[in-house]
């Protein structure tokens, strides 16, 4: 089997009502246990193990604790503030232990709308004419099956790890918002 049949990946998109640079910072530095709770057999983030001072440096890693007794070591891979953020993800313990190898997040922050980039916009996002800046927020996220396990994982990533991401996002999106 090849190493694309064995990778699975899913994707959402939000736009969040903030500049790009401050909804990078807020989606990166909120802790995940507020963002990613248990959604039908995925365990909720508990616990975060390691977490340096700030989530934005390429190398820096940390460990998240599962509700289902597993967990799953991050590494920041890429970090270009505002625009784009990347780890992998490894050392899968529990269910998804016996099921993938790692994965990979993406996160692209592209600015939109009439307000401009942060270059041109202070606190809450405001543009140089003072209308609210957007950003359009891509989360793109692979899976790398361990062998005869794909179609599980790709069963699992259709039924309820996309429509998951989609919630958490809408989160993530509300809370950029609402402190944006």
């Amino acid at each position: 089997m090849t190493a694309a049949k064995n990778t699975i990946e899913a994707q959402t998109e939000l736009v969040a009502g903030a500049a790009a640079l401050r909804s990078w910072t807020i989606a990166l530095q909120t802790p995940p246990t507020e963002f990613y709770p248990k959604y039908g057999p995925l365990p909720a983030v508990v616990e975060v193990v390691g977490q340096p001072a700030t989530w934005d440096v390429v190398g820096y890693t940390r460990t998240l604790r599962l509700s289902d007794g597993g967990s799953v070591v991050e590494t920041i891979t890429d970090s270009a503030p505002a625009n784009f953020f990347a780890y992998d993800l490894s050392q899968f313990t529990g269910i998804l232990g016996r099921l993938v190898s790692g994965g990979r997040a993406e996160w692209t922050f592209t600015p939109g709308g009439d307000g401009g980039s942060d270059a041109s916009g202070g606190p809450g996002g405001m543009g140089p004419r003072g209308i609210g800046a957007t950003t359009n927020i891509r989360w793109h996220y692979r899976f790398y099956a361990l062998p005869k396990r794909a179609p599980l994982v790709r069963i699992i990533v259709s039924l309820f790890w996309a429509p998951y991401m989609k919630r958490v996002l809408a989160t993530i999106v509300q809370t950029i918002e609402a402190r944006g």
